[in-house]
């Protein structure tokens, strides 16, 4: 059996058992690959002559293209025989910085076909950021927008420089460049051949630099494919940026394994009954987003909107139980959430046909051996999510480049271990606990942030919630939650009591945040909340007493629960 004909048997098994768990659980193995190229040896046959819709984009002022599969497949030629033409060869890396249009997409299939790295980045990067891609990713070649040029311009650096809709002093016209075909050298490829090196988001470190091989990321993705559940024909949706793994996992390879079509919506601001109009009228069959954009939508009155919708998931950050309900509710469907990594696929998820435990991510996916490792690195119902290196599967990826400190601790003890926290019960529901970073001791007690985070937002008023320790000379800690509220809710006290009473009626006493703070809370560029960020603050904050009792000082907007004496009934006393 050919390689090809590996990866398609492979594709084909998990199609056929889509809401068969089980079977397509204990049935499924990794294709084995030695030469492989996924835009050479599967996209191009399936896409010559095939004029179902590949990519379509939809874009702010409501005008939309459909590309073609056989169109996208002779685009990325003309892409591949012009960076060709430019000097990139076989293991040189380029800087991809655009937004959601056609030529993220071509150019990154005609980085596959000549073997170029392709090191993806989102158009928001500042300066610092850039900089730093351009050294760690010892970038040779750069396609972007003019604004993207600009950026760049006072960092110098040598490198090709492709400009796309647009012109920039000493670009290249992206368009000028590609407008005829030129024959490209394809040479071979092995599945271990580098492909995709992703710097991450950040969230408690500089970011690192993750790579991807030929097999991890396009093939790997068969078990994002199988956790979203979609078919060959679909419309699926993603919402994602490109320049974040996410992107490739969903608006690339999950739907084109399946042979469907991905859809996007390139705006510049995100309206959430924009996008329920745009899922209506384009008849969307699969949707992922992350959390924070369900939690905007069931803001709006979903039952307004009559969704072709099949399958439903969320990716990112665990999905609150509340934001399921509503849209359960609305549209008779059940939002499944998923879990995985920028070093990985989807490894853990709550799978298609399959009963859905409301606040657990799911079970291992096809491919996936999932272990929970103990303070002392045994296998247990508790612990840090790892992945057993003698059953290593296809996507993970290969290692941190140019940290091996960082990749040794990473795959220490024969696992590699993910960082975050999860718990397992009898049925092998795997429930989100935290970053290992994040969850912290209050009155010898082991607390969740994103337990008491899901009960604040459950609560109408909340948009977005982030907990965390917060310096105490009785407890050692107690939790804190920094709140920003719903346009058109006032930050007073009065609101800080209702959610202080809105959450103790939903915790046990020893959970019971303690403090909290009206603010807007700092993020990544992709989104994700800098918890760390918040953990510093707390930490300078509280640093010493001021002697006259009091533990340091509050931030304007600040409410302490002993500010209300009506929290401080016998029913209320909790653990004290």
């Amino acid at each position: 059996m050919s390689d090809v004909d590996s990866f398609l048997a492979a594709r084909d098994f998990l199609l056929a058992r889509r809401e068969r768990y089980t079977e397509a659980y204990d049935g499924f193995r990794w294709p084995t690959l030695d030469r492989f190229n996924w835009a050479l040896d599967y996209f191009d046959p399936m896409a010559r002559g095939n004029d179902a819709v590949a990519l379509w984009i939809v874009r702010d002022d409501d005008t939309e293209r459909r590309h073609t599969f056989r169109e996208m497949a002779e685009r990325s030629d003309h892409v591949a025989g012009a960076l060709a033409r430019l000097g990139a060869k076989r293991g040189d890396r380029l800087l991809l910085m655009l937004s959601n249009v056609v030529e993220t997409w071509e150019t990154m299939l005609a980085c596959m076909k000549l073997g170029v790295v392709v090191i993806p980045a989102t158009l928001q990067l500042g300066p610092d950021d850039l900089a730093d891609r351009l050294a760690r990713g010892d970038v040779r070649h750069v396609v972007t927008t003019a604004e993207g040029a600009r950026k760049l311009a006072p960092l110098g650096g040598d490198y090709t420089r492709l400009v796309v809709a647009g012109d920039a002093p000493g670009w290249t016209s992206y368009e000028a460049a590609t407008a005829a075909p030129v024959a490209f050298p394809a040479g071979e490829t092995r599945a271990s051949d580098p492909l995709l090196l992703y710097f991450t988001s950040g969230t408690t470190a500089r970011p690192k630099l993750v790579l991807h091989t030929h097999a991890s990321y396009p093939v790997g993705h068969l078990s994002t494919m199988y956790w979203i559940g979609i078919r060959p024909g679909d419309v699926h949706w993603n919402i994602s940026s490109p320049g974040w793994a996410k992107h490739a996992w969903s608006s690339v390879f999950a739907p084109w394994n399946a042979g469907a079509a991905s859809l996007v919506f390139d705006y510049a601001r995100f309206e959430p009954r924009r996008v329920l109009d745009a899922l209506v009228r384009c008849g969307v069959t699969t949707l992922c987003a992350p959390p924070t954009v369900w939690r905007m939508l069931v803001g709006e009155d979903l039952a307004r909107w009559s969704v072709a919708l099949r399958d439903a998931v969320g990716a990112g950050e665990p999905l609150n139980p509340e934001v399921i309900e509503r849209v359960r509710h609305a549209w008779g469907i059940t939002v499944r959430d998923g879990y995985g990594q920028t070093e990985t696929t989807a490894m853990v998820g709550n799978s298609p046909g399959q009963p859905v435990k409301l606040g657990a991510m799911g079970r291992e996916l096809p491919g996936y051996h999932i272990a929970l490792l103990d303070a002392d690195g045994h296998e247990a119902d508790h612990g840090e999510i790892a992945i057993p290196l003698d059953a290593r599967p296809l996507g993970l990826m290969v290692g941190y480049i140019g940290d091996e400190q960082r990749t040794a601790a990473a795959t220490a003890g024969g696992y590699y271990r993910t960082g975050d926290i999860a718990e397992r019960d009898g049925e092998g529901y795997i429930t989100y606990v935290g970053r290992a970073d994040d969850v912290f001791k209050s009155s010898d007690y082991r607390i969740s942030p994103f337990e008491l985070e899901s009960a604040l937002d459950e609560h109408a008023l909340v948009a977005e919630a982030a907990v965390v320790p917060s310096p105490d000379p009785k407890r050692l800690s107690v939790p804190k939650a920094y709140v920003t509220l719903r346009a058109g809710t006032e930050p007073s006290a009065e609101t800080a009591l209702t959610l202080f009473q809105f959450v103790h009626e939903r915790l046990p006493g020893y959970k019971r945040i303690r403090r909290l703070e009206f603010a807007d809370l700092p993020k990544t560029i992709s989104g994700k909340i800098r918890r760390v960020e918040l953990r510093a603050r707390e930490a300078e904050r509280h640093a010493a007493s001021t002697g006259d009792g009091a533990w340091g000082a509050r931030a304007p907007g600040e409410f302490w629960e002993q500010d209300f004496p009506a929290l401080h009934t016998p029913a209320a006393a909790g653990d004290g």
